[in-house]
C-alpha cells in the first residue's frame, strides 16, 4: 500500500467517504477508467489512477518532468482534474492544465510541451452522471495495453484514500491548446482549395470540449458556422453519444440553413459523425472511410510507397475496399483505441480508425481526433466538387446489424469454437473473440465477449439488412442453443 498524500492543503470539495475496496461499478480497461461521478469515480480514485500512472512514468524514466492534463468540461471535471494534479505535483511531476479541451488537442499539447505524458478527465460519449479518467504517453498517443495494465494493476493494488489534499504549488495553467490543434490541423490541409468552396458547415459540440476548437478550425477554413450547442458549459444539450437519435437537430439545422455538411462531436471530441446536405445522418462508420479515402488519394499523389491503414475488427469493411482501391492494405485488430494505435506503430500506417467516428491521423496525433476528420472531410469535398451525398452514394455500400446475448459463465470459448465450426468456410481472426469473413461475400461476423457484462457482443455486416439479419439470428441462435 502506497501511503497517502501528506503535508498538504485541503481541498475545496468535500472529504470523500468510502471503503478501501475500489467500486465494482469502475470500470477499467485499455482506455481508462471511467464511473458514476460520487459513487465509483470520485477525487480519491482520480488521485490514486494518477498517482498509480505516476508511478509507472517513474519507473521507467526514473525521473519526473512534466505531465499536461485536459478536462472535456463536465461539472464534476475540475475537481477530478485538481486531485490528478495533486497526485502527480506531490510525485515531482510538474502538472499543466490545460483547462477544457478536446482528448487530441491534450494529445497534440503532449508534443507541444515536451511533456511525458498527458491526462484527460473524460467519460467520452457517456452521459453527465459519468466521468473518468485516460492517459496518455509521451507520444501523445493511448498507452499500449501493457502499460495500460501495469497502470490497472498499480491502482487495484492501492487502497482508496479520502481526497483531501493538494500540493502547495500553484496550478500551472496553459490555454494554447485549441489554438495550437487548428494550426497544426491547417498546415497538414490545402486551405486554400477549401476557402474558397465557402462551405456552409452545421456545427454540434454538444456544450463540451470541442466547441473552441472545432469552430476555430471551421471558420480558418472560411466557413459559415451554424454553431448548436457552441457554449462549453459541460451541461449536455442532449444524449452527448453522435448516434442519428441524438442529432435529429442538428440534421433539421442542416436541411434549414442549406448547410453543406454538418458535423456532431462528442463531449471530449475525438469522434465524429456526419450529416449530408439533405438532413441525412449518413452514419460513423462513414467518417473513417470518407478521411481515409482523402489521406490514401494525398499519399498516392506524393507516391508514398507504404499505404497501411489500422481499423479494429468491428469496423465496415467499408475501409478494406477504400484502402484496395489506393493499392493499400489493412490491419485488423482487438476493439480500443490503444490496440489500433499500437498496429498504426508497428506497420507505420498513414492512418488508423474506429467504426465509432474515429480518425486517427499521425499527422497531427495518435488520437481520434474529429478536427482532423472535419477537416479531411472537407477537403475531399473540395476536391470532388460535389455534394456529400453523391460522395456518399459513391462509396461501397454495406448494412451492419449489432445485438448482445447472454452467455453463462465459462462457456464463452465453447461458444466461440461453435461458431467456428458451424462457418468452416470463413476466414477467422481470433484476436479478439472471433472475426469470421467472407470476402467473395462481401460480409462478416465479429463476437467479442463484454468487458463489464455476462454477454456476447455480436456484430454483422452484408451487401444488406436481410443478409445481415440472417447472420446474425444463426450465431445468436447457436450460441443460445448452448
Amino acid at each position: 500500500m502506497i501511503p497517502p498524500l501528506i503535508g498538504l492543503i485541503p481541498v475545496a470539495y468535500p472529504p470523500v467517504v468510502m471503503s478501501t475496496q475500489h467500486d465494482s461499478a469502475l470500470m477499467l480497461s485499455v482506455s481508462g477508467a471511467r464511473g458514476i461521478v460520487g459513487s465509483s469515480m470520485t477525487p480519491a480514485i482520480a488521485a490514486t489512477l494518477a498517482q498509480a500512472y505516476g508511478q509507472d512514468l517513474r519507473a521507467s524514466m526514473g525521473v519526473g518532468g512534466t505531465v499536461v492534463i485536459g478536462r472535456d468540461g463536465r461539472p464534476s471535471g475540475a475537481a477530478l482534474e485538481e486531485a490528478a494534479r495533486a497526485a502527480l505535483t506531490a510525485m515531482g511531476f510538474r502538472a499543466v492544465l490545460l483547462g477544457v479541451v478536446a482528448t487530441p488537442t491534450t494529445a497534440v499539447m503532449v508534443k507541444h510541451l515536451n511533456a511525458v505524458g498527458g491526462v484527460v478527465i473524460t467519460a467520452s460519449h457517456n452521459p453527465i452522471q459519468w466521468n473518468g479518467v485516460k492517459f496518455l504517453t509521451a507520444e501523445g498517443a493511448a498507452p499500449a495495453r501493457q502499460q495500460a495494465q501495469r497502470i490497472i494493476d498499480r491502482f487495484r493494488a492501492t487502497e482508496v484514500e479520502a481526497a483531501r489534499a493538494l500540493a502547495t504549488s500553484q496550478a500551472l495553467q496553459d490555454d494554447s491548446g485549441p489554438r495550437v490543434h487548428v494550426e497544426k490541423v491547417l498546415s497538414n490541409i490545402n486551405v486554400d482549395a477549401i476557402r474558397r468552396c465557402r462551405f456552409k458547415v452545421a456545427l454540434d459540440s454538444v456544450n463540451a470540449s470541442g466547441c473552441v476548437a472545432g469552430r476555430v478550425l471551421l471558420e480558418q477554413l472560411g466557413a459559415e458556422v451554424v454553431h448548436l450547442n457552441g457554449e462549453p458549459t459541460g451541461v449536455f444539450a442532449h444524449t452527448p453519444e453522435p448516434m442519428r437519435e441524438n442529432l435529429t437537430d442538428l440534421a433539421e439545422q442542416v436541411a434549414q440553413h442549406h448547410a453543406n455538411v454538418g458535423f456532431a462531436q462528442d463531449p471530449d471530441a475525438d469522434r465524429l459523425a456526419i450529416v449530408d446536405e439533405q438532413g441525412r445522418y449518413i452514419g460513423e462508420e462513414y467518417t473513417f472511410a470518407l478521411a481515409a479515402e482523402e489521406i490514401l488519394w494525398r499519399e498516392t499523389q506524393d507516391n508514398a510507397a507504404n499505404k497501411s491503414v489500422a481499423v479494429n475488427l468491428s469496423s465496415s469493411r467499408m475501409i478494406d475496399d477504400v484502402v484496395a482501391r489506393h493499392g493499400g492494405s489493412v490491419i485488423r485488430t482487438p476493439v480500443g483505441e490503444a490496440n489500433v494505435v499500437e498496429a498504426m506503430k508497428t506497420h507505420h500506417c498513414i492512418a488508423g480508425g474506429e467504426g465509432n467516428g474515429g480518425i486517427i491521423w499521425p499527422r497531427i496525433c495518435y488520437v481520434r481526433d474529429s478536427l482532423s476528420g472535419m477537416a479531411l472531410v472537407l477537403s475531399l469535398l473540395a476536391r470532388h466538387g460535389e455534394p456529400l451525398s453523391h460522395v456518399v452514394e459513391a462509396m461501397p455500400a454495406y448494412a451492419i446489424e449489432k445485438t448482445k446475448t447472454p452467455i453463462r459463465p465459462g462457456l464463452t470459448d465453447l461458444a466461440i469454437n461453435a461458431l467456428a465450426d458451424r462457418f468452416p468456410d470463413a476466414r477467422q481472426d481470433r484476436q479478439d473473440g472471433l472475426r469470421l469473413d467472407w470476402p467473395d461475400r462481401g460480409s462478416w461476423l465479429h463476437v467479442r465477449a463484454s468487458n463489464t457484462e455476462p454477454i456476447l457482443r455480436l456484430i454483422a455486416e452484408a451487401r444488406d439488412q436481410t443478409s445481415a439479419k440472417a447472420i446474425i439470428t444463426e450465431a445468436a441462435d447457436l450460441i443460445g442453443a448452448l
